[in-house]
């Protein structure tokens, strides 16, 4: 029965439902049916399911009739209930019409409220009520609202025309017009909306409930909801439920207001009552930030009965879902309704706060709370924060909306925002208020800074879930949309003129100020600690110098996943002798090859030609000699330079293993680009200078020029290099070793492990592993040591993957190098698909970045088969990640699912793989609980 029905009654067979409530009804029909089913204060509803919005849009907008007849029923039972009728003329039934999907979207659909109000039911209401005024207001908001949303008139329209009769009347607030102006305001609107439409503001009030449910299902795919869908990871193709509730007033005079609060701070997840209110008003004044609103503890002086109602009816809803909620209560004339409830968006500290907290309080399990902080949010308590050492220019305090600091150029819409992220230029979003059409801006924002609104406005709320630092109602601050600047008092701040942002205490700083690591709190450690009790895959870093060594391990790395050999090569010291090798290796290596060719022609040569193969031979030695000689000092000049380095790795990894990759890139990146080269000889010869350095940068030139591919990333490169010039990876392999040696010598542990770059074929591993191993011998010979060690392989080819366990004969451990690996599996170039990737997510193409999150059918399957390839050959095989792609939730959730060992990320994203990696853990084992930031 239930699978057939399209619409519940706020209560109706939710123990049926169960699980599937939130899928049917969305989550704010699901909390109202919840707290209807608890007795709490609701005004009565019904939610019409998620089910009849995919209808709509399989059906080409169109609904079946049995539908129509159902929703027919449901409002004359909400009719009977109230004892009132839609639009009757003496006491009319108003609804709100709201959308609510299965996942929080604050901000992003529509809603229509006093839905039902005609010529002749205002008139009703006007007298059923005794009040005029507020019946032409409701009016008046509902003919902007419904023009808007349904009608799709430009809500700035309704707002010119507001305006202008404020204006006339000379008032400031929409609270000094009187009665009659509000007759004539909506006169006004009717006749905007009949010009601007081609017809009459519809009167019939179930008319309007079939158009404005449909405008709500239409705004599911309107572009900020799909925008923000893409941000969060919510699927497409859920739809929105639509819920329908009588309406209650919050504009009915000085013992009415309305609200919206959290059961905690969501900033800072301190355990207390917070929240907004206005006196005589609608919901949608307070989340506009039209009008800066009061403090909830304020309500505890002006209405103080209804304040301890509501603390304790919200502390009763907080127990019951066992989580921070946010909420929405309305009081008529005295009277206190609650319109919705939810679990609440919150900041990373507050998250990890909130959690630690309610396992103290026994509201949640440790395991509970570990689901209840979603990864990406620990990012949120590893921003930098404001150098408070530095001479600070304060120009403005508002409210410290979402932490963190951010600085930039002052934009003033969502447009130029994009434009200029768009340009590499990061901006602060400085606006009035913020609506849900500037979330592509906001998102491209460094910060968002509003002179009006909230902690529970739209850009507050936005920019929490974003982790976007965020200052809002700063009054101070007149912002001058048309002429691209705001003002503070005296001080002008003009479009690209640099503010910051402190997104703790409210300030507004001007120019640029410089941050500091965050100082990380004891609820932060003891949350990790949890998470780290109950994963079982072990997180490395990607780290390529002591400083970032030491700041992964600070951040509990468990070891080095990889370390870039090629980084420490473009230290400024270093970059001329790795050029030096560079210049000389081919010509020696070519010449060593001819020597030995004219070397094994004179063992098998007559007497009679000897003679003559010998003054080449020493004719050929003096022209190499000084090539071979330059290469190989070049290789032991950089040997310390290497050796330091890793001596600098292992003492801050103390024991934990350290996985080195030999050199990577092709030869030409560690060269100056050719036409940089071509301009130089161009100047140098124009300003006569000496012939010696034109000769110079012309012999560079030359071996660019040789070194030139058509396709590096498929070119020479990785095991490629070290096997046409095995020096280099000797000289690598020496410098590992002897480090280590050393420590070891010194009564240290060393866990060191060589990773071959690049490898498709075993072959290719045989002959780089036999030089790293027979290096590795005679170090510890020579310093009289033994140490335990690994070679292994990057996994980044898919040849690699699928011969698996041919290379596992030779590797004792595999790492997917998971960048290369998207890139030869899909023949995308990470360089170049910026042209043409964003349209395919645009477009439903693809629905993520394979360069963001793994493509779990193609390369995911790729690294399965290789895995289960390699330990068939090898069962102790220990097999990671080490790509990008190891510090991501989701590609976390798929290593663990692999049973790999270990993901290795770069330094700042190691407690959010930590986090992962347990909920991974607690999802195997069936923990139920959703993280709810």
């Amino acid at each position: 029965m239930i699978r057939q029905q399209y619409i519940f009654f706020f209560g109706e067979h939710l123990d049926r439902l169960a699980d599937d409530a939130k899928d049917l009804l969305g989550g704010k029909g699901t909390g109202l049916a919840e707290m209807t089913t608890a007795g709490f204060p609701v005004p009565p509803g019904f939610t019409i399911s998620t089910r009849v919005c995919r209808m709509f849009y399989e059906d080409e907008h169109k609904l079946p009739p049995e539908y129509r007849e159902e929703q027919g029923r449901y409002v004359e039972r909400l009719e009977k209930l109230m004892g009132k009728k839609l639009g009757d003329a003496s006491d009319p039934l108003l609804v709100s019409v709201r959308s609510g999907a299965k996942f929080s979207m604050p901000g992003m659909m529509d809603t229509i409220l006093n839905l039902g109000l005609s010529d002749a039911s205002v008139e009703g209401l006007a007298g059923k009520t005794g009040n005029e005024r507020f019946s032409y207001d409701a009016y008046r908001r509902f003919i902007q609202m419904f023009g808007n949303v349904v009608l799709g008139l430009s809500k700035s329209m309704f707002e010119d025309e507001l305006h202008r009769m404020k204006e006339e009347k000379g008032v400031g607030e929409d609270m000094g017009l009187e009665a009659g102006d509000l007759r004539e305001l909506c006169r006004r609107f009717k006749e905007l909306v009949r010009r601007e439409s081609g017809a009459d503001f519809p009167q019939d009030p179930r008319e309007q409930l079939d158009m404005a449910r449909d405008a709500v299902f239409r705004s599911w795919k309107n572009e900020r909801a799909i925008f923000y869908r893409r941000q969060h990871g919510i699927p497409e193709d859920l739809g929105t439920a639509v819920n329908v509730q009588a309406m209650v007033y919050g504009n009915m005079g000085a013992s009415s207001g309305t609200g919206v609060g959290f059961t905690r701070n969501p900033s800072t997840g301190e355990k207390k009552f917070y929240g907004e209110y206005l006196t005589n008003a609608q919901g949608e004044d307070v989340v506009a930030g039209v009008r800066t609103p009061k403090q909830i503890f304020e309500m505890a002086q002006e209405m103080p009965e209804i304040y301890r109602e509501l603390e304790e009816v919200t502390q009763k809803l907080e127990r019951y879902y066992r989580d921070m909620q946010d909420f929405e209560f309305t009081i008529q004339e005295g009277k206190l309704y609650m319109l919705q409830t939810r679990t609440g968006k919150r900041t990373g500290t507050a998250a990890v706060r909130m959690a630690v907290d309610m396992v103290a309080e026994g509201l949640i399990t440790k395991r509970e709370a570990l689901l209840r902080v979603p990864p990406d949010a620990l990012d949120q308590l590893l921003h930098r924060q404001i150098d408070r050492t530095q001479e600070l220019k304060v120009i403005a305090r508002g409210l410290a909306a979402s932490p963190g600091a951010a600085s930039g150029g002052a934009v003033f819409t969502a447009e130029d925002a994009v434009q200029w992220a768009h340009n590499k230029k990061k901006v602060i979003l400085v606006r009035n208020e913020t609506n849900p059409d500037d979330i592509h801006g906001m998102h491209a924002a460094e910060g968002i800074l509003t002179s009006t609104g909230g902690m529970t406005s739209h850009a507050a709320v936005v920019a929490r879930g974003m982790g976007k630092c965020c200052v809002v109602g700063c009054g101070a601050v007149r912002v001058d949309e048309g002429r691209r600047l705001f003002t503070v008092g005296e001080t002008t701040v003009k479009e690209g003129e640099c503010i910051t942002l402190d997104g703790s205490t409210g300030e507004v700083i001007l120019g640029e100020v410089p941050t500091v690591e965050p100082q990380l709190t004891g609820e932060f450690a003891k949350f990790m600690s949890w998470a780290d009790e109950v994963r079982r895959l072990r997180v490395r870093a990607n780290a390529d110098t002591p400083a970032d060594a030491r700041q992964a391990h600070l951040f509990g790395a468990e070891g080095i996943g990889l370390c870039r050999t090629e980084h420490m090569f473009f230290a400024t010291d270093r970059i001329p002798v790795v050029q030096k090798m560079i210049m000389f290796a081919a010509e020696a290596k070519d010449g060593e090859r001819k020597l030995a060719e004219l070397e094994s022609q004179l063992a098998k040569a007559s007497r009679k030609d000897k003679e003559a193969i010998e003054k080449t031979l020493a004719d050929l030695r003096r022209k190499v000699e000084e090539p071979i000689r330059a290469y190989k000092d070049a290789l032991a000049e950089l040997l310390p330079f290497q050796k330091a380095d890793f001596l600098g790795l292992f003492r801050e990894m103390d024991g934990l293993p350290v996985t080195i990759r030999t050199l990577d890139p092709p030869l030409h990146e560690f060269l100056p680009k050719r036409e940089q080269l071509m301009v130089d000889i161009s100047v140098l010869e124009h300003r006569d200078a000496c012939l010696e350095e034109i000769e110079t940068r012309r012999a560079i030139l030359r071996r660019v020029s040789d070194l030139h591919e058509f396709n590096p990333m498929l070119g020479h490169r990785g095991c490629r290099l070290g096997i046409t010039f095995p020096e280099i990876t000797e000289m690598q392999a020496r410098a590992v070793f002897e480090a280590a040696c050393e420590l070891v010598k010194e009564g240290k542990r060393v866990t060191p492990e060589v990773m071959i770059p690049l490898v498709g074929h075993v072959n290719e591993l045989r002959r780089q592993k036999d030089i790293v191993v027979r290096v590795a011998e005679e170090t510890m010979v020579r310093y009289d040591v033994r140490l335990d060690y690994m070679v292994g392989t990057m996994i980044e080819l898919p040849r690699a993957a699928v011969t698996a366990d041919e290379i596992a004969t030779e590797a004792q451990f595999f790492s997917f190098g998971t960048n290369d690996l998207t890139q030869m599996t899909f023949g995308f170039s990470r360089d170049d698909a910026g042209k043409f990737l964003p349209f395919y997510l645009q477009e439903g193409v693809l629905d993520k970045d394979p360069f963001v999150t793994i493509d779990k059918q193609g390369v995911g399957e790729l690294m399965r088969i290789g895995a289960d390839k390699g330990r068939k050959a090898r069962p102790d095989l220990k097999v990671g990640i080490c790509g990008e792609h190891g510090g991501e939730p989701t590609t976390i959730g798929l290593c663990h699912q692999f049973n790999f060992n270990y993901v290795s990320c770069s330094p700042f994203r190691i407690p959010i793989a930590r986090l992962a990696a347990a909920q991974a853990q607690l999802k195997d084992e069936g923990v139920r609980e959703s993280p709810t930031v």
